[in-house]
């Protein structure tokens, strides 16, 4: 009760306060509850009592209810669309994208250009990512010889082929024999698998774009086939999922456009699950991955934080969740 004094100092009720409105708690809707909070870790327990133990709340929940989706999603045959910048790559998480791929959980994935940099040089020399400060102060950022003239040559010779810049990079890495870690290359192995890799470059962006063996019409016509392919693959997205890990800019205004154009030309793709991963948050990945193209707040996810930590812990929670279910093949 709140008081205040009168004209003589006397400590009186505040006749404003004692109209003032109040409720039974027991009555009151909530949002947490004790049914939702965590449970501790016990050491030496099993992956499956760690997720379970997780708060069912707010990114925990989250993380649950997108591996739910692309669970449902592979067990009905639905697609589970990666789209995904270079960063997941230079983060090492190329042998948990093959991984899911290999079980068909991943049955597409769309990226831009530097990720063919990246997944090369960790297949052909085993290692990646030079220090970009050190290297420009000299002239010499993005000029290892292999990279430049290598792939230039590969996507030169796929897109004479008749290939789009996914195919031709994958059929490269897969078949040339001095690439010796072909089995952590993310193409390679989609290439093995006949899983859909669609490259979307923006020219200029690609260190390889800076070397003498660059043609421009060849990396326009192979990636513009691979947006072409891409919007065929989110044609067929209905009760789907497609991510988006890691990319800012370049996969969530291709992801939109796509989307439209198999809109347009007469796929029904209403139903389907956005998940957006990333370590901030960025205007285009929430507009136009989760906001335009997912309205229903239900089919949009936005899991932010490390993609070395976040993607391992959904690919987990993925394999727990077909883990009991038949014919999943995990």
């Amino acid at each position: 009760m709140f008081l205040i004094k009168d004209n003589k100092n006397a400590m009186v009720s505040d006749p404003a306060i004692l109209n003032v409105k109040r409720y039974s708690l027991a009555g009151r809707k909530s949002k947490v509850a004790l049914d939702k909070i965590g449970r501790p870790y016990e050491r030496g327990g099993l992956f499956e009592e760690f997720l379970s133990g997780l708060p069912d709340i707010l990114a925990a929940a989250d993380l649950r209810r997108a591996a739910v989706r692309i669970s449902e999603a592979h067990s009905n045959a639905r697609p589970v669309i990666l789209g995904m910048g270079a960063h997941p790559i230079k983060v090492g998480l190329s042998p948990v994208i093959i991984d899911l791929m290999e079980r068909g959980v991943i049955t597409a994935v769309a990226t831009n250009g530097a990720s063919i940099v990246h997944d090369f040089e960790l297949a052909y020399s085993g290692n990646t990512s030079e220090d970009v400060a050190a290297e420009l102060c000299t002239g010499q950022f993005g000029m290892a010889e292999e990279t430049g003239v290598m792939l230039n040559r590969a996507i030169v010779k796929g897109v004479e082929d008749g290939l789009g810049l996914g195919s031709a990079i994958g059929s490269f890495l897969l078949n040339d024999s001095s690439v010796k870690h072909k089995n952590i290359s993310i193409f390679a192995r989609a290439c093995e698998l006949g899983v859909p890799v669609t490259v979307h470059v923006a020219v200029g962006t690609d260190i390889i774009h800076m070397h003498p063996e660059a043609d421009g019409r060849a990396i326009g016509e192979g990636s513009l086939r691979d947006f072409r392919l891409l919007a065929t693959l989110i044609g067929r997205l209905e009760g789907g999922v497609f991510i988006n890990l890691g990319s800012a800019v370049i996969i969530p205004e291709v992801f939109m456009k796509a989307l439209n154009l198999a809109r347009n030309t007469g796929s029904t793709v209403e139903r389907f699950m956005a998940v957006n991963m990333d370590f901030i948050s960025h205007y285009r990945a929430q507009a136009n991955v989760l906001k335009r193209p997912a309205p229903d707040s239900a089919s949009a996810i936005n899991l932010i934080g490390h993609h070395e930590i976040m993607f391992p812990l959904l690919a987990a929670a993925v394999k727990e969740n077909l883990k009991g279910r038949k014919g999943d093949g995990c």
